[in-house]
């Protein structure tokens, strides 16, 4: 007899005394009858295999594999096996983020190692230790400009993740700043636009490389004018894309942010994945999050701490520079383990075949009667594609093929129902490729 549960009338009638009720039901009296439970009489318990086996049997009736062609911010990358078996040692693998300034050398020296990296990559001079996603490590980018140019403009780039101009937006909902957009332009940033906008009231002007309909730009030009006018860059970047393409920094970009799913992390139902934000070392003081530094102890010795950290726990209310309370270090740390691993060398012939399998992808699309490949603008790994129907009924048809086809811009982009966004990377096999244009032609005119 369990000693916590009413098992006869007699116990029950005693429990509900002793709480003050006088029935089941009063117990749930402020929940509106509609939403109540229907009913106690649950099932027997089940063992652990029992329990197991049934849930094994569920997910049987799922579609386990299908073949992924969709980005829009979220890659399936391949992740080295050791990457996972690194990454779930004990030292790592925690749901807890440790901030404390004697928190262990080991983790330090870890998120030390994960911003060194995120410098190489970008070409920046720093890095924080982390943020919670792109999405709000561009927000906190936007402040950042905000904070240290005193000025309440923000023009965004119409090529920039419409998930992240939606984060930006829900973010500031109460504060007084003005948003202005620009259109791109054969895929690519409209410069005349942009010009126009620019004025000594603007913080930052926002770019994103490749941009959302995947085509790659070099904003050095774009990074001269805003300068001239005191404004503030900010480019967020595909991390992977890095491999190959010319870096944020060598196009003059003063803050740089993006998502690092891509870094080692599996695609997971949203998340969690790793926000990462670097900028010049002039700035160091005003990035939000917090730094790992080097030094060394009292005898010598190579050691690290929490060098900067910017919320209102640790420094004058007024001197923080964000509400952020902590970051994500385990996805931080498998970003680090994931560039390690993968290398300099590795990165770029990711890079590479990232961009020679896209473009396999897209003639084999573009022989497809009635499809359209956009080829205004160069690209990485993800193009935009003209279809004669409806993408997202497009792409619903090519689950039942065993393939998700792309992102539908017709959810976002009001007049682009017709307009699918195909990515491909390194995990794409000929083979998948060739079954998906085949496929595709099915599904259009079959």
């Amino acid at each position: 007899m369990n000693p916590y549960i009413a098992n006869t009338p007699r116990e029950s009638s005693e429990l509900l005394k002793a709480i003050g009720v006088e029935n089941i039901d009063a117990l749930f009296v402020d929940i509106k009858s509609e939403h109540r439970p229907k009913s106690f009489d649950l099932p027997e318990g089940l063992s652990e295999y029992e329990v197991v086996s049934h849930i094994t049997s569920l997910s049987l009736k799922n579609n386990i594999y299908v073949v992924p062609f969709i980005g829009g911010g979220y890659y399936d990358h391949y992740i080295p096996a050791a990457v996972s078996a690194l990454i779930s040692r004990g030292e790592f693998y925690t749901a807890y983020t440790p901030y404390q300034p004697e928190c262990a050398q080991g983790t330090l020296q870890a998120l030390f190692e994960y911003q060194s990296s995120m410098c190489a990559l970008t070409g920046m001079d720093v890095s924080n230790a982390s943020m919670y996603d792109g999405g709000s490590a561009l927000y906190e980018a936007m402040m950042m400009a905000i904070r240290m140019t005193g000025r309440s403009k923000i023009i965004i780039d119409g090529g920039v993740s419409p998930i992240y101009r939606k984060i930006i937006k829900t973010y500031t909902h109460h504060l007084s700043y003005e948003f202005q957009e620009t259109p791109v332009v054969h895929g690519q940033s409209s410069r005349e636009e942009i010009n126009r906008l620019l004025d000594t009231n603007t913080a930052a002007i926002i770019l994103q490389n490749p941009n959302f309909f995947g085509a790659v730009d070099d904003f050095t030009d774009i990074n001269e004018m805003a300068h001239q006018k005191g404004v503030m860059a900010i480019v967020s970047v595909y991390p992977i894309s890095l491999g190959l393409l010319k870096t944020p920094a060598s196009m003059g970009a003063d803050i740089v942010c993006g998502e690092g799913q891509s870094l080692g992390l599996p695609l997971n139902f949203g998340g969690p994945y790793l926000g990462f934000l670097c900028t010049r070392k002039k700035y160091i003081r005003k990035m939000p999050g917090r730094i790992v530094g080097e030094t060394v102890d009292s005898l010598g010795r190579r050691s690290f701490v929490n060098t900067l950290q910017a919320r209102e726990q640790h420094i004058r209310r007024e001197k923080a520079t964000s509400n952020i309370c902590t970051n994500v270090s385990m996805c931080a740390i498998q970003a680090a383990i994931f560039m390690a691993m993968v290398g300099k060398s590795g990165l770029r012939q990711m890079a590479h075949l990232n961009v020679a399998k896209a473009e396999y992808a897209k003639g084999l699309l573009s022989k497809i009667k009635g499809v359209e490949v956009k080829k205004s603008a160069p690209t990485f790994n993800e193009f935009t594609v003209h279809l004669p129907k409806d993408a997202s009924v497009v792409i619903e048809n090519m689950m039942d093929k065993g393939f998700a086809a792309g992102f539908a811009l017709g959810r976002y982009y009001k007049g682009l129902e017709r307009y699918l966004l195909v990515a491909v990377t390194e995990k794409r096999t000929k083979d998948e490729i060739d079954r998906f244009a085949k496929a595709m032609d099915e599904v259009l005119w079959s």
